[in-house]
């Protein structure tokens, strides 16, 4: 441990490579612990298990980062994030991923050269810079040891975890020196390995350790022949879950096989809805998994809090495929049910409720489960109408983490399969977000404006009057966008009809934000003054999770644009203090489209006022903000504007002259616009 917590900190791919149960996750969180106050405590744990798909990768290690992801381009935003960053990565699992791995981790390594990643595999990754630590068993005695003391043999850390994790079973086991040697044997026919050492022990805290070691000869026989094979280890882990399995009652192995659907954690609600029917009632249900618990075949969640559970990947993998040698119909019931569980879970939570987006934690460490669901649902033997269903109720999800091309992918798909799906909650909900996410990861185009249109239709003929003002946000910036003003400003004046029947504070700010928007576009600067502020009284302060709920923060636009207009009406002090604060606020929601909106229209101001040395810092950071999150429509903005940028050297009229080619729709203070 003190070698590599010497050198990790120092390289900069550093992985654990040994066979599975041989401990690698154990070690590598340890090591994340040890390591947190060298990193000043920037250590992300990204566990690769709970992903099926090579293409999510990125995603989840911006997930684990925190970085918010806008673009078809994660890895992009991710390196635009770190790239100065000092923090230790770890990587657990990477072997069913190596491929896609391998090349995250080398583009990591080439552009942000103060992340240090640490990665257990079973293979190494073969990548430049790459420093492996073979991880092999724990010792244990070898023939010789008949004539060591107990404390020479206790001494062994083989020994030492199976007679820790016996007597954690059964306090009342007492060893003697006879018992320790016989527990030496054990550990030496189990290799050393230490997770069929701690299920070995959980047996010897059930049956006794003479029995256990008996059945340990018995059943793992014609293993240890095999061993002499290309692929020992991987037998002895068969073998260990073989004789396992084999001595759990039918409740237990059901349950086992039918957990295996979990990707990740799970509760014992979710656990229960997949395993319990007519062959294991609730009540054995509930006995298995306290059982299999036990028995170290589940365990808790390491990750999260004592009420959830979760298979490690090895034991996970055996049940599947346990689970497959009952029959495709066995197999597809149980998936069915997994599905239908994350449905029922998210529909109750409610699609766009604030409840939904409280508990984006809880459904963030779901993800995996979720898209296991999805793909299911989606495949050629699942439940099209089912995957409807998930993927509206999903939407949530991936909104709150920023997986706006999944989200849309996922509803995209959706929409192909509405059939009875069609004129309810739940195609508006499926439009409503292919709409948001087409607009910011592929731009203004015609699918993005008939889906927000199609969403909308929907949600008048539901009478939902929060979904309508929703949307009307989004149609009203998907037409300012594009430079079509009279269009947004028919949203917004159909979002102050909207706000006056739902007669509520927050509706009202809206509203008066679209408003107020469209007038000064229009040249109206008294008026969207007074729209703006009015905005402004009545909305609550701006917090991440209603930036989210919106698709963009309304708050937030309503002070860029108030401190537009407040310059254009020659309130030229007020306007740039408004404006830095704006843009202060947007740089705390951490919302990367939000942040860009704010620096782009404070360009103006700080342009009108003749502080180019100002506005060469909002358009960097413009330029930064666009690029770190690869946000390609703002990218081509920011290129457009530092072609016509006026030179800080030319006479007044000539920069004035310039500026109008930055922002050819307004006129010099002091003139209409």
């Amino acid at each position: 441990m003190q070698l590599l917590t010497g050198r990790v900190p120092e390289t900069p791919l550093f992985t654990i490579v040994g066979a599975a149960g041989v401990g690698k996750t154990t070690l590598a969180v340890e090591m994340g612990h040890m390591l947190t106050p060298h990193f000043d405590g920037k250590v992300r744990f990204v566990d690769l298990g709970t992903l099926e798909d090579p293409a999510l990768l990125a995603s989840a290690i911006a997930a684990a980062l925190g970085t918010l992801v806008q673009s078809e381009d994660p890895m992009a935003v991710i390196l635009g994030h770190v790239r100065q960053e000092h923090l230790l990565l770890i990587l657990d699992n990477c072997e069913h991923l190596v491929d896609a791995v391998s090349r995250v981790v080398e583009r990591l390594i080439d552009a942000a050269p103060q992340v240090r990643i640490l990665a257990t595999s079973r293979e190494p990754l073969r990548v430049r810079a790459e420093h492996v630590h073979w991880l092999g068993s724990l010792a244990y005695p070898d023939a010789g040891a008949e004539g060591l003391s107990l404390d020479a043999l206790m001494a062994y850390p083989a020994v030492a975890l199976f007679m820790e994790r016996a007597s954690a079973g059964n306090s009342a086991l007492r060893f003697d020196v006879d018992a320790v040697r016989l527990v030496s044997d054990m550990c030496g026919r189990l290799d050393g390995m230490a997770l069929p050492i701690e299920l070995t022990a959980v047996r010897v805290a059930a049956h006794g350790l003479e029995a256990t070691a008996r059945l340990l000869g018995e059943r793992f026989s014609l293993a240890w022949a095999g061993r002499r094979t290309a692929l020992p280890r991987q037998q002895t882990l068969q073998a260990t879950l073989d004789w396992s399995y084999n001595l759990l009652p039918e409740a237990e192995r059901l349950t086992l096989e039918r957990l295996s659907l979990f990707l990740g954690p799970f509760s014992i609600d979710a656990a229960l809805q997949v395993v319990t029917d007519e062959d294991v009632p609730t009540d054995a249900a509930v006995a298995s998994l306290d059982e299999l618990t036990t028995k170290s075949l589940v365990s808790p969640d390491r990750l999260g809090n004592a009420s959830t559970y979760r298979l490690l990947e090895m034991t996970r993998a055996y049940a599947r495929e346990k689970l497959l040698a009952r029959g495709r119909d066995a197999f597809h019931a149980m998936a069915r049910r997994h599905a239908a569980f994350f449905v029922a879970e998210l529909e109750e939570a409610g699609f766009p409720t604030r409840r939904c987006l409280d508990r984006v934690n809880y459904f963030s460490r779901q993800l995996g489960n979720i898209r296991s669901a999805l793909d299911w649902s989606f495949g050629p033997d699942g439940d099209l109408a089912l995957a409807v269903r998930l993927a509206a109720a999903s939407v949530s999800v991936f909104t709150n983490m920023s997986l706006l091309v999944e989200c849309r992918d996922w509803c995209a798909r959706a929409v192909a399969h509405l059939d009875g799906h069609r004129d309810t909650a739940v195609e508006l909900e499926i439009q409503a977000a292919l709409g948001l996410a087409l607009m910011f990861t592929r731009g203004n185009s015609e699918a993005a404006e008939a889906a927000l249109r199609r969403a909308l239709t929907v949600a008048i003929a539901l009478d939902d009057h929060w979904s309508q003002l929703r949307l009307l946000g989004r149609l009203q910036i998907f037409h300012e966008r594009i430079g079509d003003y009279a269009t947004a400003h028919d949203w917004a004046e159909m979002a102050v009809k909207v706000a006056e029947v739902i007669d509520m504070p927050e509706a009202a700010a809206v509203a008066a934000s679209l408003a107020g928007i469209s007038h000064h576009l229009a040249g109206d600067q008294s008026r969207a003054r007074q729209e703006l502020e009015s905005s402004i009284r009545q909305s609550m302060p701006s917090d991440r999770r209603r930036t989210i709920y919106y698709g963009f923060d309304h708050r937030n636009r309503s002070g860029i644009a108030l401190a537009r207009a407040l310059w254009l009406m020659g309130h030229a002090d007020q306007a740039r203090a408004v404006a830095a604060r704006t843009v202060r606020e947007a740089a705390g929601l951490e919302h990367a489209v939000t942040h860009c909106i704010a620096l782009l229209w404070t360009l103006s101001v700080d342009l009108w006022a003749g502080d180019l040395e100002g506005a060469e810092v909002s358009l960097a950071n413009f330029t930064r903000a666009a690029e770190v999150n690869a946000l390609g429509p703002y990218i081509a903005a920011s290129g457009g504007l530092r072609g016509s940028w006026p030179s800080s050297k030319a006479a007044p009229a000539t920069r004035w002259t310039g500026w109008r080619r930055v922002w050819p729709a307004c006129a010099p203070p002091g003139t209409s616009c």
